[in-house]
């Protein structure tokens, strides 16, 4: 109730303010035209504008794309290079059958035991960008580690634990390529893992040595890796402010991400999963505060994503300010046009404004007005007509007022003549008096029925209250019923509370007339009309029944199309389309109409049983004596 109370305060209060401010307006002609072309410089303005934004948005959006989509698969090839890389380096391609058997028995050989420590250094000097290298070997349950002190390459030995319950060791077993990868970037060190340095490595990389023979692991190879490589592949993608870079495994691991807090927001929300070759490498996606175009690259060998959302804020950061710009150019525009209208808009309308001031003058009774002249324009053409104008005027009115005598005479005359309802009605009333005299008392009856209905019919008013109605009609049927006698019987179910309804003239009369004429003038047996009232929730309906023979499907047919006659047709009725004999329903009809608005009027329906008409009028307030 608050929210619309304050709606309409708002309302009125605007209403307020606007109204003054377009009745100044309306008032001159200039300040129409200054109003109409702003609208149109508008218009003009904020359609290119908003056209032109738009194409620049989808054009931004499709280069974002294209530029995005090409960098990533560049970028992803490379990643792809280097993962192919690690997987080569920790392959002991030529010498797997030496270093294994140096793993089987390098506690009990010495030789062996330098072995896998020349292996491994050879392989921390292979790369420039290994933090540490381990090799379990899983019998012994220890480890040798390659790491660097002081500037040298120092190859130690230390007992370990049994590795089986690390995750990165149950993968790498159950992988089908005998490795795994362990980021570092949401994933801390488990316990019973190697002392991992995580701030200077971020990503480790395990390969399972198993025996050709028998195909059980002996040890595995662990190469933990520092960032530089990748950095210095990753810096090829562009980035700019708001946007966010994440390189993530098959398993939706994260190895690369540029905000670990959106990447848990992002993988929270589902991303990660939304992500297939299906969509062509792009998707729409929001978070609670931005609303993202996230370009991806799916390496097609193993399936690593790289991903990189873009804020559609920033995509059309260009459009954006060219919007800005359009409607800073176009407010200019629309001043320096203001400015030109209205100079050439009064220059117009001066002309305009002194033939308006003369033909006030001249409306008023000032039959000396005189327009100025001013030029060969339409103006000028309008003003020198008025001027002629004015001068017939002039020349006319000393012939118009002698005939305007002449006809006022006659027009006496004519009314003198006239036929006075009011001397028709005291001469019935005279015959009434002289057959009571008589004891003539039907007479009396019908002259005084009579005499009561034609002061009604010429009271003057069109619209009664339903009682006075009732009475006209219950006088009327008393003249019929000298006419027809015992065959005409009427039964009226009026509610009390509908007889104040106020209803046309004569109204009743009307579809009364109509059950005489097509039902007791039809037959000679005996037929019952019925005059009721009731209320719908829409209408308050009169109706008028009779049990006579009915209307035929095609009179009535005629009578129906006649009722959409429009009332100023209503004049062009002939005998010929039968016109004459629904005159009386049209003329109704009309009145209805024009009384209770197009809501009201009459519906007709008619049958071997008789014939029903109902006069409808609107309740509610529709119509201005309802």
């Amino acid at each position: 109730m608050q929210a619309e109370e304050a709606a309409i305060i708002i309302k009125t209060t605007l209403q307020k303010l606007f109204e003054p401010l377009m009745e100044r307006i309306s008032r001159r002609l200039a300040n129409k035209l200054i109003l109409l072309f702003s609208i149109i410089i508008i218009l003009v303005v904020t359609s290119l504008t908003f056209i032109s934004y738009g194409m620049l948005r989808k054009e931004s959006v499709n280069s974002s794309i294209a530029s995005t989509s090409n960098n990533l698969l560049l970028v992803g090839r490379n990643l792809e290079s280097y993962l192919d890389g690690i997987e080569q380096l920790s392959l002991p391609q030529i010498s797997y059958d030496e270093i294994t058997y140096a793993i089987l028995h390098e506690s009990e050989d010495y030789a062996s035991k330098m072995y896998v420590e020349s292996y491994l250094k050879n392989l921390y000097f292979s790369r420039g960008d290994l933090e540490a290298i381990y090799l379990y070997v899983i019998k012994e349950h220890k480890y040798y580690y390659v790491t660097k002190e002081n500037y040298n390459i120092t190859v130690r030995v230390a007992e370990h634990p049994p590795i089986e319950n690390l995750t990165w060791y149950k993968r790498a077993l159950n992988s089908p390529n005998n490795r795994s990868y362990q980021s570092f970037v949401t994933d801390s060190v488990e316990k019973g893992d190697y002392p991992v340095n995580t701030d200077t490595s971020f990503m480790g990389y395990h390969r399972l040595l198993r025996s050709i023979v028998s195909r059980e692991p002996q040890a595995v190879l662990s190469l933990y890796f520092n960032s530089s490589v990748t950095d210095e592949i990753m810096k090829d993608i562009p980035f700019a402010k708001g946007e966010h870079l994440m390189y993530v495994s098959p398993d939706d691991e994260p190895f690369v991400v540029d905000d670990e807090e959106f990447f848990a927001k992002s993988a929270a929300s589902g991303l990660l999963q939304q992500l297939s070759p299906a969509k062509g490498g792009q998707l729409t996606w929001s978070d609670e505060e931005e609303k993202y175009l996230v370009i991806y690259d799916i390496n097609k060998k193993e399936g690593w994503k790289l991903i990189k959302p873009i804020p559609y804020k920033e995509i059309y950061e260009a459009a954006t300010t060219t919007r800005k710009l359009n409607y800073s150019i176009g407010l200019l525009f629309l001043i320096v046009s203001v400015i030109l209208v209205s100079f050439i808009s009064n220059r117009i309308t001066s002309p305009l404004k002194n033939l308006s001031l003369q033909m006030k003058r001249f409306s008023t009774g000032s039959f000396d007005a005189e327009a100025r002249v001013e030029g060969n324009d339409e103006i000028a053409y309008l003003s020198r007509h008025f001027n002629k104008m004015v001068e017939k005027t002039n020349e006319l009115i000393n012939e118009r007022y002698k005939m305007k005598i002449v006809e006022k005479n006659a027009v006496l005359k004519a009314l003198e003549a006239e036929i006075n309802p009011h001397f028709l009605y005291n001469a019935l009333q005279a015959i009434s008096t002289k057959a009571l005299k008589n004891n003539n008392d039907d007479i009396v009856e019908m002259v005084d029925n009579l005499a009561l209905t034609l002061r009604y019919c010429i009271s003057g008013r069109d619209v009664v209250q339903a009682s006075e109605e009732l009475r006209h009609i219950e006088r009327y049927l008393a003249l019929q019923k000298a006419r027809f006698g015992t065959r005409m019987q009427v039964v009226v179910d009026w509610e009390e509370s509908l007889k104040e309804l106020r209803i046309p003239k004569l109204s009743i009369q009307t579809l009364v007339e109509n059950c005489i004429k097509h039902a007791l003038e039809k037959v000679s047996s005996t037929i019952t009309i019925r005059i009721e009232a009731h209320i719908t929730p829409a209408y308050s309906v009169i109706s008028v029944m009779d049990n006579g023979p009915g209307i035929s499907p095609e009179r009535l047919e005629q009578v129906l199309s006649s009722l959409q006659i429009q009332w100023e047709e209503l004049g062009g009725d002939s005998a010929e389309d039968g016109g004459h004999e629904s005159i009386g329903l049209k003329n109704l009809n009309t009145r209805l109409k024009l009384l209770y608005g197009e809501d009201a009027g009459l519906v007709i329906s008619s049958d071997e049983n008789g014939t029903t008409m109902d006069m409808r009028l609107p309740r509610g307030g529709h119509g201005q004596h309802v």
